[in-house]
């Protein structure tokens, strides 16, 4: 939802109510995951995707018929193989719809915020109690939108508060069973961070990349001719400080991922050492594996855990067998990103 914030502003200030289609359930080989919005205008105007193209103009319509009727529904579709394979896909799949008649204020702000709700520096989430889905085909029954105090008895409180951890953590929407009820959980967790030390060309590369992903970049260099805004001008920030200190001015924490570039011991030792002590979820440092071998040894004399050092991605990066600047930084991102989400980094198959 957060990526389709502007223009759902720009079709309200223009005047036009605002309806959404989300998925809360996929299966089998369904081409978008859960929490993938379509947002639709009163005027038949529509952005975002929940299918890849196979629905979208169904879901579309259900959007239409919810504004009249003023009620939300659950649609599910099964999309064919053919369906698939017409609008570009490699298979079809199975997918279960929210239709609403308006975007709700709850998901509008929580797609604003960054780090508010319940639970600070992680994200928050927004919890819809949904009724039993219907047949296949588009048939439907009626949904309403849960206030989170409506659920409040003891048994019902603690598995959902345990859910709402558990998506948040996992950074993806999720549907579940509480009981008689099922609930979506709506995942709006804080932007991933990539703190890089050391502004290097690699570094260039790389900040690039990360923001086409959705992170926010902060660039750490104490040697104020490499870290320029000439250099990096569109990082969220770029800090001339020594790395301890520009940790504690950001606040590095375990949102974020580290990658130690700057190939200096003065500069990366201190980085890794710090960076493991306020529990970044992902440390990697640049260097062959002699130089590996030889800072790890250091590392431990700095007070380093051998079971920190287990976690220490060195030489940094998946094995891409590239080389240039644009190279090393993919292998570097393409680490960081399975590292996130538990992916096994071996080929897909």
């Amino acid at each position: 939802m957060r990526e389709l914030l502007e223009t759902y502003d720009a079709w309200r200030a223009e005047g036009h109510q605002v309806g959404r289609a989300v998925v809360i359930r996929t299966y089998g080989s369904a081409p978008r995951q859960a929490g993938s919005v379509l947002i639709v205008a009163d005027d038949g105007r529509m952005v975002g995707s929940v299918s890849g193209g196979c629905v979208e103009g169904a879901a579309a319509e259900a959007v239409a018929e919810a504004r009249t009727t003023g009620h939300a529904s659950v649609i599910r579709f099964g999309i064919s193989d053919d369906q698939a394979w017409s609008v570009g896909l490699a298979c079809g799949g199975t997918i279960e719809v929210l239709v609403q008649p308006d975007v709700p204020d709850a998901v509008v702000a929580a797609a604003r915020a960054q780090s508010t709700g319940a639970m600070p520096g992680i994200g928050t989430t927004v919890v819809t109690e949904l009724p039993n889905t219907g047949t296949f085909d588009g048939a439907s029954g009626a949904a309403t939108p849960a206030a989170e105090g409506a659920i409040k008895s003891e048994p019902e409180r603690r598995p959902l508060d345990e859910l709402r951890s558990a998506t948040l953590a996992a950074g993806r929407s999720t549907t579940a069973d509480l009981g008689d009820r099922a609930v979506f959980i709506e995942a709006f967790p804080i932007r991933p961070r990539l703190v890089i030390v050391g502004a290097t060309e690699i570094a260039r590369s790389l900040v690039g990349l990360a923001g086409a992903l959705g992170y926010e970049r902060v660039v750490i260099d104490a040697r104020s001719a490499f870290a320029t805004r000439e250099r990096f001008p569109d990082v969220e920030q770029l800090l001339t400080d020594w790395p301890d200190e520009a940790f504690e001015a950001i606040g590095l924490g375990p949102n974020d991922a580290v990658a130690v570039l700057s190939h200096d011991p003065k500069f990366d030792e201190p980085a890794i050492a710090e960076a493991f002590r306020r529990g970044a979820r992902y440390v990697g440092a640049i260097g062959s594996r002699k130089t590996q071998a030889d800072r790890r040894r250091r590392l431990v004399e700095m007070g380093v855990t051998e079971a920190q050092l287990a976690e220490l991605h060195g030489p940094i990066g998946l094995d891409l067998g590239g080389r240039e600047p644009a190279e090393t930084a993919l292998a570097i991102l393409a680490e960081i990103v399975a590292s996130r989400r538990g992916g096994s980094a071996a080929a897909a198959g």
